[in-house]
């Protein structure tokens, strides 16, 4: 383990690059909606664009029995542009300083829609090819990734941290968008599986982070 500036919880290696790389590509992102902050499109605009599209997304793969290839890979498609423009509303909020309370709050909530619609269509095409332990695994998903959230948002709520662990939302749309490119191959399930399982390793991890942290300042004289 190693330490944090000082007064900060103690976090592991894996999280401090975590959070190193986290930091760069929100600099990175800020620095190219230069040019966006000037136009007339808020964060708002592309906080209902990714939500739009990602339940576009999951529209099409529900149809994905009539031509797997088409409607997993269009639906996947739409899913990625939909999350990339879900991520570019906090950089063009940072870069134009557009942000507001509401915007953030209405951001979170699409955030857990759109990826509720993906997965719900999801573990349809599961259930439809009678893959019990599949939909299973997606419904686990769904939970997990919501806990993620949640256990966060609480903690900070509490004025802790609770933003630990390799399952926050960049990495569950990558797992998601690689379970889409595979679907055709009957090889969807093995993201989903790996979906929940860093989602709830992640929910355990930010629980014992945030223990960690309320007996840190317990013993703070």
């Amino acid at each position: 383990m190693s330490e944090s500036p000082p007064g900060g919880p103690r976090v592991s290696e894996l999280d401090r690059v975590k959070q190193e790389y986290t930091q760069a590509a929100r600099q990175i992102l800020q620095r190219s909606m230069r040019g966006v902050a000037k136009t007339k499109l808020t964060p708002d605009m592309l906080t209902l664009a990714g939500v739009t599209l990602c339940i576009a997304a999951g529209v099409l793969v529900g149809f994905e029995q009539r031509n797997p290839r088409l409607f997993f890979w269009l639906g996947g498609i739409l899913f990625v542009v939909g999350s990339v423009a879900d991520i570019l509303d906090g950089a063009l909020a940072r870069a134009a300083s557009k942000g507001t309370v509401f915007g953030a709050f209405l951001d979170s909530t699409f955030d857990r829609l759109g990826e509720a619609a993906i997965l719900t269509a999801i573990g349809l095409s599961f259930a439809r090819s009678d893959n019990d332990a599949a939909v299973v695994a997606t419904f686990a998903a769904i939970i997990g990734s919501f806990l993620v959230s949640y256990t966060r948002a609480k903690a900070e709520a509490l004025g802790l941290r609770g933003d630990v662990g390799f399952g926050s939302r960049v990495e569950r749309v990558i797992l998601i968008s690689i379970g889409l490119g595979l679907a055709p191959w009957g090889w969807l399930e093995w993201p989903v599986y790996l979906l929940a399982a860093t989602a709830w390793l992640t929910v355990v991890q930010r629980i014992l982070f945030v223990r960690r942290q309320l007996r840190e300042l317990a013993s703070i004289p």
